[in-house]
């Protein structure tokens, strides 16, 4: 009696909670595509490496703008107080009355026209930094369909598996019911009957345990993509179905030495490293530019008396600069440049031989989930050869309660490795295809 309560509670749970998710939410077929076009789209995760982009962007303008004109008015208004001199050894004090109100208007336009190749290379830094950041964007753009391509399958592989628990949770019931029968005719035992309902007990709660995770999957699945809250995706059944390529490792290789994002991402950082050094290199020369201005001041201070009037003059001319402290100081700089090109470059070896290594073993994990997928579908021949073959003899009093739940057990088992064995070459070839950089 309890048993039957127990096993009624259970069923309950879960037409409760599969319920809840049918009258709330309706299923939708999604593709990996659509969810990746959604992501890029909609993605939280996406938004911060676009505004990175953007900002990169501005950093060039800014970097143009060196090359334009620099130009600076000043505009002035005084109170001047009366002066008074002396002899040098401060006698003989005289007042010498000041005009007191004074002004001064001064332009003056500075045009660059040689500074060492600093604006040039600033420039430069400034596009190779924008280039960076987009090799960052798709960076965290093939992270995020991968990361999504994982939720995927995994919704792909726990609804298959709750449909093999089903599956097995009806032919137990049907395993169930024949010993009650039986029972009843006095050819098994009470005890019997009392496993078998625990195993039907552990199914159904394995069910419980397989929707909460669908429900989790799902909920991270559709966050990630940016869909509406509330969407339950289904994934595409044709995806098993789709006809993979067969390429060599070699080929797999030589399209992420091109396409990696890892790799492309650690190439832009050396070049921004060595442009850094032209940048360094150029304090050490002179600068250059046209100059032009005009000033209007007054009164005019350097006449004893002072003159009540404006002065103005303009002029034209080449202005040239030079950093003489730069000749000591900038060596310090350069070796620091220097020391930080060779990290970009020690940076991009590793990023090369690490991307080598995983597209290896993604490779061989590739190949191997085919050969797991052979092996597991002889499994399920196999265990349903035996469960059968086990079942007949147990109606025929020919075998024990512990037989037909080895056998029970081992079909499980055998199903659910099959399903992940599917899920697994389709797993590893968007692995690939991460790796490689063109996911």
């Amino acid at each position: 009696m309890n048993n039957q309560r127990l096993l009624t509670g259970l069923l309950c749970a879960v037409l409760l909670g599969t319920g809840v998710r049918a009258v709330g939410q309706d299923p939708s077929v999604i593709t990996l595509e659509q969810l990746f076009e959604s992501a890029e789209r909609n993605s939280t995760q996406l938004r911060p490496s676009f505004s990175a982009e953007e900002e990169a962007n501005h950093e060039i303008s800014v970097a143009r703008a060196g090359r334009l004109p620099d130009i600076n008015a000043s505009l002035s208004f005084s109170y001047i107080g009366d002066g008074f001199t002396t002899k040098r050894n401060f006698s003989d004090y005289a007042k010498a009355p000041i005009p007191h109100y004074g002004n001064a208007l001064a332009l003056n336009v500075t045009q660059p026209v040689y500074t060492g190749g600093a604006i040039t290379s600033g420039i430069k830094l400034a596009e190779l930094k924008l280039t960076a950041s987009r090799y960052a964007t798709e960076l965290q753009r093939d992270n995020i369909r991968f990361q999504l391509t994982g939720f995927y399958l995994d919704i792909y592989k726990f609804n298959n598996l709750r449909v093999v628990v089903e599956k097995n949770v009806a032919q137990a019931r049907k395993v169930l019911d024949e010993m009650h029968a039986r029972y009843e005719q006095g050819v098994a035992l009470q005890n019997d009957i009392t496993r078998y309902e625990l195993l039907v007990s552990n199914l159904e709660l394995q069910l419980i345990k397989i929707n909460n995770t669908l429900d989790i999957l799902n909920e991270n699945l559709v966050t990630i993509a940016g869909l509406p809250q509330g969407t339950v995706v289904l994934p595409d059944t044709t995806i098993l179905n789709k006809s993979l390529p067969s390429a060599s490792e070699s080929l797999w290789q030589e399209d992420a030495t091109v396409n990696s994002p890892v790799i492309r991402l650690a190439q832009s950082k050396v070049a921004i490293s060595r442009k850094a050094e032209d940048l360094t290199k150029a304090e050490r020369l002179p600068k250059i530019g046209l100059q032009a201005g005009w000033s209007i001041d007054g009164p005019i201070l350097v006449e004893v008396p002072p003159i009540n009037r404006n002065l103005s003059y303009w002029y034209v001319g080449v202005g040239v600069s030079y950093n003489i402290s730069s000749l000591f100081k900038t060596n310090k700089s350069l070796s620091r440049s220097r020391v930080a090109t060779v990290h970009a470059i020690d940076e991009l070896a590793a990023a090369r031989e690490n991307t080598e290594l995983a597209v290896r073993a993604d490779y061989i994990r590739y190949l191997e989930a085919y050969e797991e997928l052979n092996t597991r579908q002889k499994s399920v021949e196999l265990a349903e050869r035996n469960y059968s073959t086990v079942f007949t003899r147990y109606s025929a009093d020919m075998a024990l309660i512990t037989d037909m739940l080895d056998a029970a057990n081992s079909k499980l088992d055998a199903e659910q490795q099959l399903v992940n064995a599917r899920i697994n070459i389709i797993y590893y070839y968007y692995k690939l295809l991460f790796t490689s950089g063109k996911i």
